[in-house]
């Protein structure tokens, strides 16, 4: 009896197995069929059945369901069903997460949109997976210049005025301010130029996404990505001990130009020193 009972299992799986193989081939070939057709739409539906039937088939058919998703991605754009095509990318992330051709599209079509901050992600995150994708290098440096404000590239070039922070921030250190929090950190100078200071703890906080990915690439270059905590929100969301542990006894900024009330820089603040900032006693 038992082994009749081994045998009816294993004949079920040996039919379940054969249902597999016979629906993804149909699959398959109904896909081959739309794409024909132009339908581009109903060939995109099959392909994700057949990935997700058959997982081990994503190496063979990537190339295809890359056409075909952009070929779909492209009518529901000219249809302005932007949902829809943002769940189509979602979809396929899920199952290629790591595809630099997939993430650069899915920054184009956030770019044209006018999602510049989103699009910089993907792009960044494309050059990321493939350091040699030319396309992606291109995209990033081409939202960049929308997103990265000039004035940044003077500072950073103003030899005196950051040398005047750095002798500013290293008097303050050697005071005894060993915790540091840098309010709209951009390229993350203020807060390396601290920890070279000797500041036991760095916190930085940063609210756009491509200046939050910028320091974070900056700070790894320097060898700081342990010793520099970077938060990508505004600093009147920054809460104790949700986002650092304690009062910092110093903080340091940046923003003084528009920004100073662009940014809210006045409450921010303002909110550092009645929420972050270690009171004197």
């Amino acid at each position: 009896m038992p082994n009749s009972n081994a045998k009816l299992r294993s004949n079920n799986r040996g039919g379940q197995e054969a249902g597999r193989r016979e629906l993804v081939s149909r699959s398959l070939q109904s896909a081959q069929h739309c794409l024909e057709d132009q339908d581009f739409g109903t060939a995109y539906a099959h392909y994700l059945l057949v990935l997700n039937l058959a997982p081990e088939l994503k190496g063979s058919i990537k190339e295809t369901f890359q056409f075909t998703l952009f070929k779909w991605a492209e009518e529901l754009d000219s249809l302005a069903r932007i949902q829809d095509l943002f769940n189509c990318y979602e979809q396929a992330l899920e199952l290629y997460p790591n595809d630099e051709v997939i993430c650069n599209s899915m920054g184009e079509h956030l770019f044209r949109m006018g999602f510049r901050d989103e699009a910089a992600g993907y792009f960044h995150k494309a050059v990321k997976l493939n350091p040699d994708f030319a396309d992606a290098k291109e995209n990033f440096y081409r939202v960049a210049n929308w997103l990265v404000e000039r004035w940044h590239f003077i500072m950073l070039n103003d030899t005196k005025r950051n040398l005047t922070y750095l002798k500013a921030i290293q008097n303050a250190v050697q005071s005894g301010c060993k915790s540091v929090l840098d309010i709209g950190t951009g390229t993350g100078i203020l807060s390396m130029f601290a920890k070279k200071a000797g500041a036991s703890f760095v916190y930085a906080c940063e609210l756009s996404k491509t200046m939050y990915e910028l320091a974070r690439d900056v700070v790894a270059a320097n060898n700081m990505e342990r010793e520099i905590k970077l938060l990508h929100l505004k600093s009147l969301d920054l809460e104790i001990p949700k986002h650092i542990p304690e009062r910092v006894s110093l903080v340091v900024t940046e923003t003084v130009d528009a920004g100073l009330f662009g940014e809210g820089i006045v409450e921010s603040l303002i909110h550092a020193w009645e929420h972050l900032l270690l009171q004197p006693k």
